[in-house]
Order: structure tokens, then C-alpha cells, then sequence
């Protein structure tokens, strides 16, 4: 047998009448082509209006440089560069994380026109990371290009003027280095030291010790002009200075087409990683676009993302750090199905941090076996002197947001069975998390474990708070399963079979699960808090207490409607679900919240980012699902969507799925097992089907378990391909054929 190969091409009608006769030879179209760059291409984002803020314009990062472009309406005459970096908080840990702890703003370079501006035309390329386009002025023009170095913290900014713009010069404007939080600010709290200003450096110093410099230099290179700028942080006792001015002179002393062309084969790698098509063109784009910000906001090596991510917004914003009893939860998700773990900081931060976590629980109650988190808290798990709520004493709504964020680890493990992850990090800390629930519970008359009043976050206090239940046991069976899984002799695991066989059931009422005992769902709610058992738990499937939620929808946000798109994909309702995926992203206003033309995301006057990173999740939990050990390709596509084309889409099981949809049926699925963990598969492929081993083309034995689902025995590093009997379909992943749409940007 000769392996099945995907890059071979049959250029001849016979020979691909030849390759159906063969058991293992799959036609090929006669035309190479490149799926993902038509794809990548596609999705830029394009400016032909000037853009007047974060809302708008085009942005950049590495993950912990970040940078975005506009023009302030009072300048006519000048862009700004708003400059920051995921590191740079304040360090004064004597009060709550959002201003003890808080983020700093930096600064921005300002790009000054001899002319005004009247005119930009930009294109921000996805596969490149970088902005080319052209200014135009009342004097002339100016080319311009700007990108962040992926494997430096150093941004890029190329010049070539029109005569009449020679004079175009960059300058750095400092913000002053104190939080924009002004809720519950003390009266004795002082914005940090003034910066100290020196040749192409601003070395900003805080009262905590160290702080921040921005470094900046710029060379001419025949007729075009290149500016570096970089930041450098450090605490306790170094400001960057040295560091900040050394990246910028190395970044210009390099050879830039070395530089430009590491920085893009990066890039050009991180798409490639997967593969999602959809008809739907203005949706597909936003996919993508989300993958692109998700990887300029964080990496694996890097801090987890706050509200607004490493984009520092230059108008106040109360949301001066992380916050963990949402935003971060519903960010990261998408890294799983779309490949990318090394976008996830979540679990890496677990495990360099964790020994802070027990410093977020009131003294007396440490005891060096329970942990928790509040929001909000830094990047290193530090909360300041505000600590989770005591369940029926101190009620407040962190009391599950550890275990919630640490559900969030333990996808992203089953995405890749990485028993060492489990055993060293999730492991233990979810047995921290647990304790603090557990030492709370009482035995009511009834015989069963009740919990005392906690907060549903954003909602109200509640006895046998539905949240903080749910949470709790989805931990109880996951420690449970962990140590079945790593072989483990955890001394608790009989105290966690009896509390999960003793643990109240949720209270229920006419409309379904209620936010506590006898707290029922009165008002319209941004958060699915009392819905966590459906989704992202996914516990059990109703549609009664989901049907009441989405009733009213007044003080819905963008990620309740991400969620509700998520929640309908589960009962396998595609076109429901890109009913409320369509109406967020098509820009809305909903209690003054609304997607922007740059897919961030604005909270009335404050930005942040992961309502529109979470829509990018709830169109891949469209196209492919894994929870329950049941692998579902194609679970919930719209009707609408009569192809779909996806590749290397990552799902629980650490399997690889290939898949493709042509004319409202699916044609062919192909599946990789990188641990040989056993497949389940809801391939969804109608008539009788055939699965061969991708490598060899022989028959791969599976078993029948119900209709469109079988059960496979693949090894690790196998690969299974499920077709019609009979059938042999070209397997390269493809853009299906779309709807027209504007660009996202300003077009």
C-alpha cells in the first residue's frame, strides 16, 4: 500500500479516475493552491478614514510589546503611536490589585505632519503582523509601515516622505504614571515619581522601586527613515533604562531583512497551525482576527491578558488589571480548538505562582492546603489586601474563580493529555480550590452538604449558590478522575466521594435552575453565572432555565451573547447560534456596549477584549465539540453554511481534526491521535462509511456506537480517515466559497 499523501497533485482527468479505483490514491486538484494565505489575505484589515482611538484603529504586539495607531481629533497634524507593555504595573501592594497593583500607562510616540491629515489608506496584513499604507497630508505624504517584532520587544516604524514632508518627525509623550481606576482610590494614594527625560529614553521610576523606560532612536536608511522603540521594566531596583536603550540600538544595528523576515515566517507558522473556512465572509474574517489579537495580547512565557489586554486605552479605564470571575475565563478558550497552546498563560502562570494563591484568603483561615483568587489581581496572583469572600460571613463574588480558571487549565490539558501538567499543577491546586469550598459546607436536615451564602457574581448573594455549586462539582469529579487517570493515592479521594454524593442538587423553580435557595432570576443579566453547569461545565443539557436567561436581554453584554451562540451549539441549534454570534459582531448597541470597527470591544467608555475574542470560540464550538469524551465534527452548522472546510483543529483527547462540508453534507473526516487516547467520533457522514489508516491506506477497525458515531483504536501519531464507501475526496483543507463583505477596519 502507498501512503495516502496530501500534497501530491493528480493534474488528469484519468489519473483521477485511476487514483478513485485505488484504495488509498485520494484525487487532488490539478492547481496548487494556498488555503491559508487566501484566507489570510482575505481577513486584513483596511483603513481608508482616519482612526480616532483604540476603538478604531490598527494594533500590534508580541505579547508583551504592544502598540496602536490614530489620530487624536484635537491634532490635526499628528498619528499616535500609544506604546505598552504587559509587564509595567505599579508595585505598591498596600492596597486592592486595581491600584496597588495597578497598570500603568506609558506613553505615545506622536508622528508630526508638516501638513494636516486629510487622508490614510492602510492595510493591516494578519500574516505579516504589519501595518503598510500611505498618509496624506495637506503638504504631501508620507509611506508608512509599522510592525512589533515578534522575537524582539521592538517596534518598527518606516518612513519614506513626499517632498513637503521631509520634516515629518517623531517625538514620546509620557502619561502620567498613576492608575486610571476611580472606584474606591484612598485619599492618601500619590501618582509615581516624575520621569526622568534623556537623549531618545524616558526612564519613569516608582515609589515601590524600579520602573519603566521607553527607549527610542531612529536611522535613515536611503530614502526611507526607521524608527525603533522599545520599553523595559524592572522591579525592584532596575528601571530598564540600560535594557530599553540596548534593544533599540541592537534592533537597528541588525539586518532588517533578516529581522522582517524571521518576524513573518513566525507569523506565517501561527496560522498554519489550523484551519477554519466558512461561507460566511464578514464572520470568517473575525475569526481570524481574533486568533491575531489573542497572539499579540499573550503568550504562554508572558502574563495573562487583563480587560483591556497590552493595549494601555489613553482616556481613563477602571479595569486596571485582571479579572478573574469572567474575563479572563472566557478569553482563552479559543487558543484549545485552534491549536495554539502556546497562547496559554493561564496554566504556566498556575505553575510559577501559585505559592500567592493562599495569600488571597483571610489569615486565619490559611493553612497551607487552600487557595483562592480574586479579581481583581495581578499577573502574578497577587490580590493586595482584598481577599475571597467568607461563604456565609464575608459573602463576595470570588469565591470561584480559581476553580473556574482553573477549569479553563484543565481543557486546555485535555486538549493535550499532558499528565505531567495535571499531576504538578491541576492537580493540587484544584485540591486547594475544593478545600476552600469544602471546609465551608454544612449537613443540613435533609442529610445533604448545603453551602452557605455566597455571591453569584454581578447578581445577588445566595445561599447553595448555583455558580459556586456547579463549580464545586465540576471539581469534586475532576480530582476524582485525575487521580484514577495519574494512579494516584490521594488521601482525600474518599472525603471528595462523599461530598459529591452529599452535595445538594441545584435549586430549581417555574423557570428553571435558580441563582441560589429561593433567589430566582428576576432581571436581565450579562452574566451566565447560574448557567456554568451548561456551558463551559457542560454538566447535563436543558433548555428551560436557558430559555428564561436570554427572555431579556436589556443588560446583555458581548459575551453574553458569545455565550448564548455557545450554549445553542450544544443543543445543536447552528442557526440560533450565528443569530446571536451575527447580531454581537454586526456591531449592536446594547447597554451602551458594542463590538468597534477593529473587533475590540467597548463597555461604555471603557475597552476591552474579550467579548470578541469569546465569539471567535463560539465559531469553532460550531464546527467541532469534545466534551462528555465524544469528538463532534460539524455539530451545530448553520443551515446556511453549505461548505465548511477545517484542519488540524485541536480537540479534547489531544486528537487533530480535518474536516470538510460540501453542499450541506459532510464528505470526509480525518482524525490524529497525537497520546492514543480512544476516540469516540460523531463524524456525521450519511450512508455507509469506510475509515482507512492515513499512513498506509489500510482498513482501520471501528465499532458502531449509535447512528453517525463509531468508536476507534488509533495509536498515537495515527491518523484515521472516515469517508463514504467508496468515495475518495481530495483532503486538503480549502477557503470555501463566501459572501461579500467589507474589510474590517475602516474601509
Amino acid at each position: 500500500m502507498s501512503p495516502i499523501d496530501r500534497r501530491t497533485f493528480v493534474g488528469t482527468t484519468a489519473a483521477a479516475a485511476v487514483a478513485v479505483s485505488s484504495p488509498v490514491a485520494w484525487a487532488q486538484p490539478a492547481v496548487r493552491t494556498d488555503a491559508h494565505g487566501d484566507i489570510l489575505r482575505d481577513a486584513a484589515l483596511v483603513w481608508r478614514r482616519i482612526p480616532t482611538g483604540w476603538q478604531e484603529g490598527p494594533f500590534f504586539g508580541n505579547g508583551f510589546l504592544a502598540a496602536h495607531l490614530y489620530r487624536n481629533t484635537a491634532e490635526s497634524n499628528v498619528l499616535r503611536l500609544m506604546v505598552n507593555h504587559a509587564h509595567v504595573q505599579d508595585q505598591r501592594g498596600q492596597w486592592e490589585a486595581a491600584i496597588g497593583y495597578s497598570r500603568l500607562g506609558v506613553g505615545y510616540l506622536t508622528l508630526t505632519f508638516a501638513g494636516a491629515v486629510t487622508a490614510v489608506d492602510w492595510r493591516l496584513d494578519l500574516e505579516g503582523a504589519e501595518l503598510t499604507g500611505t498618509v496624506t497630508t495637506t503638504a504631501g505624504s508620507v509611506e508608512l509601515g509599522v510592525v512589533i517584532l515578534n522575537h524582539r520587544d521592538v517596534l518598527l516604524a518606516s518612513l519614506r516622505p513626499s517632498p513637503g514632508e521631509e520634516s515629518a518627525a517623531w517625538a514620546f509623550v509620557p502619561l502620567p504614571s498613576r492608575t486610571t481606576r476611580s472606584q474606591r482610590v484612598p485619599p492618601e494614594y500619590t501618582a509615581n515619581p516624575d520621569p526622568t527625560t534623556g537623549p531618545g529614553f524616558v526612564e519613569q521610576p516608582l515609589h515601590a522601586g524600579g520602573g519603566y523606560t521607553t527607549a527610542w532612536q531612529e536611522r535613515t536608511l536611503g530614502t526611507r527613515r526607521l524608527l525603533a522603540a522599545s520599553i523595559a521594566y524592572g522591579y525592584p531596583d532596575d528601571t530598564g533604562r540600560d535594557r530599553a536603550v540596548r534593544t533599540v540600538a541592537d534592533a537597528l544595528a541588525a539586518d532588517q531583512d533578516e529581522e522582517l523576515a524571521r518576524h513573518r515566517a513566525w507569523w506565517s507558522a501561527f496560522y498554519r497551525r489550523s484551519l477554519v473556512s466558512v461561507p460566511d465572509r464578514r464572520l470568517q474574517r473575525f475569526y481570524w482576527i481574533q486568533l491575531y489579537k489573542l497572539a499579540c495580547a499573550t503568550r504562554a512565557g508572558g502574563t495573562v491578558t487583563p480587560v483591556f489586554g497590552p493595549w494601555f486605552p489613553e482616556r481613563g479605564n477602571n479595569w486596571t488589571n485582571i479579572w478573574w470571575n469572567t474575563n479572563v475565563q472566557v478569553t482563552y478558550p479559543v487558543a484549545n480548538g485552534s491549536n495554539h497552546r502556546e497562547l496559554d498563560a493561564i496554566t504556566p502562570t498556575f505553575a510559577h505562582h501559585w505559592r500567592n494563591l493562599e495569600g488571597n484568603i483571610v489569615p486565619e483561615l490559611r493553612d497551607g492546603k487552600t487557595f483562592a483568587i480574586c479579581h481583581p489581581g495581578d499577573w502574578q496572583l497577587r490580590s493586595g489586601p482584598r481577599y475571597v469572600g467568607v461563604p456565609g460571613v464575608s459573602p463576595n463574588d470570588h469565591t470561584g474563580n480559581l476553580t473556574w480558571a482553573l477549569h479553563n487549565a484543565w481543557v486546555s490539558y485535555r486538549h493535550h493529555m499532558d499528565d505531567d501538567t495535571l499531576r504538578s499543577v491541576i492537580h493540587p491546586l484544584l485540591t486547594g480550590a475544593v478545600n476552600y469550598y469544602v471546609r465551608h459546607l454544612t449537613e443540613g436536615s435533609d442529610g445533604r452538604l448545603h453551602l452557605p451564602e455566597t455571591r453569584s457574581p454581578e447578581y445577588a448573594n445566595a445561599a447553595d449558590c448555583t455558580y459556586d455549586l456547579s463549580l464545586l462539582r465540576w471539581g469534586l469529579a475532576t480530582l476524582l478522575q485525575s487521580a484514577e487517570r495519574l494512579r494516584l493515592d490521594d488521601p482525600d479521594a474518599g472525603r471528595w466521594r462523599d461530598v459529591l454524593a452529599r452535595l445538594t442538587p441545584y435549586h430549581e423553580g417555574p423557570d428553571g435552575v435558580l441563582i441560589g435557595d429561593g433567589v430566582p432570576l428576576a432581571d436581565s443579566h450579562r452574566h451566565f453565572s447560574h448557567l456554568l453547569w451548561l456551558y463551559p461545565l457542560q454538566e447535563r443539557l436543558e433548555r428551560r432555565t436557558f430559555e428564561h436567561w436570554v427572555s431579556d436581554q436589556v443588560r446583555w453584554h458581548g459575551y453574553s451573547y458569545a455565550a448564548a451562540s455557545s450554549m445553542e451549539t450544544l443543543f445543536g441549534n447552528g442557526d440560533a447560534a450565528l443569530a446571536y454570534l451575527r447580531f454581537f459582531v454586526d456591531g449592536n448597541v446594547v447597554d451602551n456596549c458594542a463590538m468597534t470597527p477593529n473587533t475590540m470591544y467597548r463597555e461604555g467608555s471603557n475597552f476591552a477584549l474579550e467579548s470578541s475574542i469569546s465569539g471567535g470560540q463560539s465559531l469553532l464550538d460550531m464546527l467541532t465539540q469534545s466534551h462528555g469524551g465524544v469528538v463532534r465534527v460539524f455539530p451545530a452548522v448553520p443551515s446556511a453554511w453549505a461548505d465548511v472546510s477545517v484542519s488540524k483543529v485541536r480537540t479534547q483527547g489531544a486528537f487533530l481534526v480535518d474536516a470538510s462540508r460540501s453542499g450541506g453534507r459532510t464528505d470526509w473526516v480525518a482524525v490524529e491521535s497525537e497520546a492514543g487516547e480512544p476516540l469516540l467520533l460523531q463524524h456525521g457522514i450519511d450512508g455507509e462509511i469506510e475509515v482507512r489508516d492515513e499512513a498506509d491506506g489500510s482498513p482501520v477497525p471501528f465499532r458502531q456506537e449509535g447512528a453517525g458515531t463509531i468508536a476507534v483504536a488509533l495509536r498515537k501519531g495515527q491518523t484515521a480517515v472516515v469517508t463514504r464507501r467508496g468515495e475518495r475526496p481530495d483532503l486538503r483543507p480549502r477557503q470555501v466559497p463566501g459572501s461579500d463583505a467589507p474589510p474590517w477596519g475602516l474601509p
